[in-house]
């Protein structure tokens, strides 16, 4: 008999996160009893903010943003899969990525997670609020501000999502953030993104400000007086059936006038195993379960998950108990604008978004708020997280 091995790990705080992580355990401890898995969950801005170099001391398993990829090379903390998983399987998660997933998880040519769930910030509607107000869900820019003058748009607000949203902003007018190592854009683009994005939330209830992706489709659902989101990040539980008292229809982003697509920013959750766990071996076994594709096509996804495989984005099955979320945001995701990774980003994520959420709440000079920033990446550059 094999001596019994616990396997400990750290997720996020909702169905999506929690729920797929806790059934793939089950599954897997029932063909390998002598391994028991444990799942505990964080806050979602727990997720975004909490230092993987503590949670990797306490657990074996961890749910990880993917800007984390940079630390994990420089420090060793957490393993890289390729020097453990077979190579074929690791082509089969570059292969079958949805847009940039695997890839970002990748950095100096090693992989620290596996891109077990998919996010990007996409739209969202009510269909019978908006066909009860003569309306339909917008294709560009005009339409969407068009539809926030009547009070029936909003969005995520906190500072993570106005800063994810600043990068889209500037890559719709042409400008790739984080080229130069000495500004995050030029003036010209990084001034009308924050002019732009300003004319929209002049438009929205300002109780969006307090609002993250969760909270927003939490009143999509419960509510009747928002009909669209333009952009959060999308969670596929909103769109099946009984999860929510009313269901969400998802949809790929909209296009500005000229008809250029707006491309957001690449979220999602990568499975990270810690260098410090005793039991590196069980835990690979897990994650290669977990990853895999008919895993991520039945059990996962079954169990509310948002998968990372490109196969269960394909499937009929998964498409059918989501309302077409998958087909019906492939493209955005896969357009989806790839973070920064080098240690140190992070630095700047968790700050300079309150730059951005400030100015949209109370105003300002953009040139001012882009000097801020750009100090504040200058610095990332030379501060690496410890």
């Amino acid at each position: 008999m094999k001596e019994p091995i616990i396997l400990k790990g750290i997720t996020w705080d909702h169905s999506r996160g929690y729920c797929p992580k806790v059934a793939t355990a089950q599954r897997f401890s029932e063909l390998h009893p002598h391994i028991k898995i444990e799942w505990s969950k964080r806050s979602l801005q727990g997720f975004a903010d909490e230092h993987i170099d503590v949670l990797a001391q306490q657990y074996d398993l961890l749910i990880i943003d993917h800007p984390w990829a940079g630390y994990a090379a420089d420090t060793g903390i957490i393993i890289p899969f390729n020097k453990y998983l077979p190579e074929a399987f690791i082509q089969d998660q570059q292969q079958q990525s949805v847009g940039k997933s695997c890839e970002s998880y990748n950095f100096g040519g090693d992989l620290y997670a596996l891109p077990v769930d998919t996010a990007t910030p996409v739209a969202s509607s009510r269909s019978d609020l908006l066909e009860k107000a003569g309306e339909k869900v917008p294709g560009t820019w005009e339409d969407l501000l068009k539809l926030a003058k009547k009070g029936l748009v909003t969005m995520p607000g906190i500072p993570i999502d106005t800063l994810m949203n600043f990068y889209m902003f500037c890559n719709v007018l042409g400008e790739e953030p984080f080229k130069t190592d000495d500004y995050i854009v030029s003036n010209a683009v990084g001034i009308e993104a924050l002019k732009m994005m300003k004319r929209l939330t002049d438009l929205l209830n300002p109780e969006f400000f307090n609002w993250n992706p969760i909270k927003v489709y939490e009143a999509l659902t419960s509510r009747n007086d928002y009909a669209y989101c333009p952009w959060a990040y999308g969670y596929t539980n909103y769109a099946r059936d009984g999860y929510a008292s009313k269901k969400l229809q998802f949809h790929d982003i909209i296009k500005n006038n000229e008809g250029k697509d707006f491309q957001s920013t690449l979220g999602g959750a990568g499975l990270a195993i810690s260098a410090s766990s005793k039991h590196i071996d069980a835990a690979v076994s897990y994650a290669e379960f977990m990853a895999s594709p008919e895993t991520q096509k039945r059990l996962y996804f079954n169990n509310g998950g948002q998968p990372g495989h490109r196969s269960a984005w394909l499937d009929a099955h998964t498409n059918a108990l989501s309302s077409q979320f998958f087909q019906s945001t492939l493209k955005t995701h896969d357009n989806a604008f790839l973070r920064p990774r080098y240690n140190g980003y992070l630095h700047f994520q968790d700050n300079a978004g309150d730059y951005v959420r400030n100015y949209l709440m109370s105003g300002g000079d953009e040139a001012n708020v882009l000097n801020h920033m750009n100090a504040l990446y200058v610095e990332s550059k030379t501060k690496v997280s410890s």
